[in-house]
Order: C-alpha cells, then sequence, then structure tokens
C-alpha cells in the first residue's frame, strides 16, 4: 500500500505501481465514443499514462492541457487521459478545450485498472477515485517511467515523463 496526501491530509492507496522494466498490465478502458480501447490494440506505440481523479478539477484540467501541448512533438506515442469521469464528461472537455493529442479515457466499466495499477484512493474525501499518477510504457509493453505524485493538488514532473517517452 502506498499513501498520498490530500490538501496535507494522508490518503491511503491500494497496491503499488507496476516497477520500471517490468512489463505493463494490460486495460481496456473507455472512450468518449463510448468504444474501448486496451494497452494490446496499442502494441508498438509509446503510451503516456495520464491518470488524476477528475477532469472537473483545475490540477487534472491543466495536465491534459500540458500533455496535449508537450504531445504534438512525439512520435508513435498515444497519450491517455484516465480517471473514473464518465466518457461523455472527458470527451467534452476534450472538444471544448480543442484537445486533439491526448486521448481521454475512463475506467467506470472496468475498476480493476485501479487495482492493477496500483491507484485506488481508499480513504479521505476521493476515496473510490485514482490517485494522480504518470506511467509511461515502451513500445514493448515495459513501465519505462512512473510517477505517483505525492500530493494530490500538484502537478506531475512533465519532464521527466516526456524524457521517459522520448
Amino acid at each position: 500500500m502506498s499513501t498520498v496526501t490530500f490538501k496535507g491530509g494522508k490518503v491511503n492507496v491500494e497496491g503499488q505501481i507496476p516497477a520500471v522494466g517490468t512489463a505493463a498490465p494490460d486495460f481496456t478502458l473507455v472512450k468518449s465514443d463510448l468504444s474501448e480501447v486496451s494497452l494490446k490494440d496499442l502494441k508498438g506505440k509509446t503510451v503516456i499514462l495520464n491518470i488524476f481523479p477528475s477532469i472537473d478539477t483545475g490540477v487534472c484540467a491543466a495536465s491534459v492541457r500540458h500533455f496535449n501541448k508537450d504531445a504534438a512533438s512525439l512520435t508513435n506515442t498515444v497519450v491517455l487521459a484516465v480517471s473514473a469521469d464518465l466518457p461523455f464528461a472527458a470527451g467534452r472537455f476534450c472538444t471544448t478545450e480543442g484537445i486533439e493529442n491526448v486521448h481521454p479515457a475512463s475506467v467506470f466499466r472496468n475498476p480493476e485498472f485501479a487495482k492493477a495499477y496500483g491507484l485506488l484512493m481508499l480513504d479521505g474525501p476521493l476515496k473510490g477515485l485514482l490517485a494522480r499518477t504518470v506511467v509511461v510504457i515502451n513500445p514493448e509493453g515495459k513501465v519505462s517511467y512512473t510517477e505517483l505524485v505525492p500530493e494530490i493538488t500538484e502537478e506531475p514532473n512533465y519532464n521527466a515523463a516526456l524524457a521517459a517517452a522520448k
């Protein structure tokens, strides 16, 4: 079990993030058009999982905007914005914000994603949502970078994630 904080209060997070160098656990997530995307579908590409509690918060929205800008310069890379938000809400945000390089992906049909990636917050006001995390998966399906952001209200280390994706 890991811990993070939310506005300074301790939050327990179930499981462990996959270790760098290990095979990334497969997943199936729901896109904004209600179709599904799985890790198997992305084989041969670098995958950046920008994982967060909800697109409807300032920090989460900022991370999607930031990765959208940075992803424009990446080749053979897919960036997924992963949350428990309904696909409609995430899709609406991306459309309104002109997000073209990040694809929203919801865990609402597949809660096992949170356990497989060690991200389910177990207590506090965000109980049941995903902890802010970035996972980079290389084209061979191995984890090449992880960051569990220690304070949920802070943004991830974009530079480190992008360096791992290149």
